[in-house]
């Protein structure tokens, strides 16, 4: 282990930041003024701190959250608190797009430039006008700097961006590293979790800014902590209040921030339902009713959860994976922003269905609402009695506690996310062994997403067999799907499986311009304007030859330049490579190589003559990626350029 540290020296604000997060040094070699008994410890080999590498995120967002970057004093400090090399800790805090090590404006604007922001309406004429004002990408102006941004989750209301000010603003109950203790003590019980700020203590504040204006923009740069109230979640949901609704049912209905108008609307019933069935009940509804993962593979959640709760190994833990970064998708979000208490009692029921005491729910870090909700809920939890040492008197104890993340696509695959949770750089591991065997920690998990967890309580409160009635035979249960694009009503749409492609166009507005529905997101793939018959299940789609995936549903209309959109999922797919496997790393920027050599024939003579070779050289490559990549980034980045040109006729 390579413990050279360097001679640069943390600020007193930077070191405020994460003792703040870990409390203050307990020995000279952790940086207190003065030697300590501590200090024989840390001869004998410091194991305690090296228990807490977990705290590495959090470290960094504690940095990043008070000074707006990350020094080598800071990391250097950070890394003696924890015992981590400093060039480990160097490659993880170079892995996220939200941290910078180098000095940079207190305020950082993301903004947009994703698919479903590109094929808004004047989108290029908004990026111009917000260049205009706040000077070009990445360089700094009037104490604010502006970078491009992959997807927000805010495409229901695209054009979008995000403001981000460190060091001020809001009072931020879950810590400066986003992290919301669950008990006092880390995983393995020897050392003190993050203890947070005071309450009231500022952090950062942030701005949403969705639709955005360029004007807009500009006003959220100079004050974020000014801007106005974002609106409320219920508005990306059409279908607020209408009757039948099952996942949907209560935004707009029940204040988010209220456990009483949660609990008058049904919420906390499936718990109790639960303890009544005890966990192998519990197991066995799930199962039965045929649910499967929401985010995109479909693995059955029963046998998951069984898998897990099966395992000798303790301790067991539940991971929500709320890591929602597919471009497209928002419908976690919705979630977790209109119905925050659903989330938590979802983990609560499959902490205990699993023998799990702690769960962990991975945020993503551009979902500061989110966040904020999500704390409040568990906070309240908490001190009703719903979270603890004692769940409903039942003598189960369960806890939860926010992990943010920092912006890495890659960190949706559920490895990736463990890695990310235990202080490394967020890099799929190889399966076998599988997480319900050796996840977490090394110990048997059970990972799923918001979408995945919020059907349990449908599950426990229908039964298994009511539940199964629901769609089809083969994809059982509601489904959530993302609409936005060239539609009237973009927004999250809650259908049965087995509603077609058009009954949900329907819904929103399509236009009658209809050129391509992109589904699953960049991931996913291209189906025609007119394929609107296609059954909205895994296996409809499925024989089909296309995908359903995260739920993206993305309508474009022949305003939008798709080789446009094309050159823009190779980019974000070649940005969010980890970087790990070499049929990844270098096939996707092969592949916008060669993206962009067609286009800039297309620009210059109006057609795509010359392209065969590099249509098929992406083939090629596209066919290495899916066979030997890792994981499904590089499995899937050559899907939707694939079925663009297959589906679609594009270069043709």
């Amino acid at each position: 282990m390579d413990l050279r540290f360097g001679d640069s020296k943390p600020t007193d604000e930077e070191k405020t930041a994460v003792d703040d997060l870990l409390g203050p040094p307990p020995s000279a070699w952790e940086g207190a003024d003065d030697r300590t008994t501590g200090d024989l410890r840390w001869a004998l080999g410091g194991r305690d701190a090296r228990e807490r590498r977990d705290l590495l995120l959090p470290g960094l967002h504690a940095v990043n959250d008070r000074v707006g970057w990350i020094s080598e004093g800071a990391l250097t400090y950070l890394c003696r608190r924890l015992t981590v090399p400093p060039a480990e800790a160097y490659g993880v805090a170079t892995f996220y797009s939200m941290f910078s090590m180098r000095p940079r404006p207190a305020t950082v604007v993301h903004v947009c430039t994703d698919i479903a922001c590109a094929a808004a309406p004047g989108a290029d004429a908004f990026q111009a006008e917000v260049e205009r004002r706040l000077g070009p990408a990445g360089e700094p102006r009037d104490g604010a700097v502006w970078q491009p941004s992959p997807c927000l989750g805010l495409c229901e209301r695209a054009p979008a961006a995000l403001s981000i000010r460190a060091g001020h603003g809001c009072p931020s109950a879950a810590g400066p590293g986003g992290g919301v203790p669950a008990n006092g003590a880390s995983p393995n019980g020897s050392s003190p979790a993050p203890s947070g700020p005071a309450p009231g203590e500022a952090t950062y504040a942030t701005a949403v800014v969705a639709p955005a204006t360029a004007e807009a923009v500009e006003a959220a740069a100079r004050a974020p902590e000014d801007a106005p109230e974002e609106p409320s979640a219920a508005l990306a949901v059409p279908q607020a209040g209408e009757p039948g609704l099952r996942l949907l049912s209560r935004i707009g209905v029940a204040d988010p921030e209220s456990l009483d108008e949660y609990r008058a609307n049904g919420g906390y019933r499936a718990l109790r339902r639960a303890f009544a069935l005890g966990p192998a009940g519990v197991l066995r509804e799930v199962t039965d009713s045929g649910l499967v993962g929401r985010g995109g593979a479909a693995f059955p959640t029963g046998r998951k959860w069984q898998a897990t709760a099966s395992q000798p190994d303790q301790p067991h833990y539940v991971v929500c994976n709320a890591d929602e970064s597919e471009p497209g998708t928002f419908k976690d979000r919705v979630l977790m922003e209109g119905d925050p208490f659903a989330l938590i009692e979802s983990m609560t029921i499959a902490g205990y269905a699993t023998g799990a005491h702690k769960g962990y729910l991975y945020l993503r870090g551009e979902y500061p609402r989110a966040l904020r909700l999500l704390t409040n809920a568990i906070t309240q939890a908490r001190a009703r009695g719903l979270l603890g040492d004692d769940v409903l008197g039942m003598g189960y104890a369960f806890d939860i506690e926010i992990r943010r993340g920092a912006g890495a696509y890659i960190c949706g695959e559920e490895t990736a996310l463990f890695n990310s949770l235990e202080g490394h750089r967020g890099e799929p591991r190889s399966k076998p062994p599988f997480p319900v065997e050796k996840g977490l920690f090394g110990k048997p998990t059970a990972a799923n997403n918001v979408e995945t967890l919020v059907n349990v309580l449908s599950v426990l409160e229908l039964g298994a067999e009511a539940y199964a009635a629901i769609g089809t035979g083969k994809s059982t249960g509601p489904k959530l799907f993302c609409v936005s694009g060239n539609v009237e009503r973009p927004g999250i749409y809650e259908l049965p499986f087995g509603a077609t492609l058009g009954d949900l166009l329907r819904l929103a507005g399509a236009t009658d311009d209809l050129r391509a529905v992109l589904l699953g997101g960049a991931a996913g793939g291209f189906v025609r304007g007119d394929e609107l018959d296609i059954p909205l299940t895994f296996e409809g789609t499925r024989e089909a030859g296309t995908t359903l995936g995260s739920g993206v549903v993305l309508a474009l209309d022949s305003s939008v330049p798709l080789p446009r959109i094309l050159l823009r999922i190779a980019e974000f797919f070649r940005d969010e490579s980890c970087g790990q496997c070499v049929p990844c790393r270098i096939g996707t920027v092969r592949q916008e190589e060669a993206l962009h050599r067609i286009a800039e024939r297309v620009g210059t003579s109006g057609g795509a003559e010359g392209s065969a070779d590099d249509i098929a050289l992406l083939r090629e490559v596209g066919e290495a990626m899916r066979d030997a990549s890792i994981c499904g980034l590089g499995q899937t980045a050559w899907n939707a350029v694939e079925s663009a040109i297959d589906r679609l006729g594009a270069y043709a």
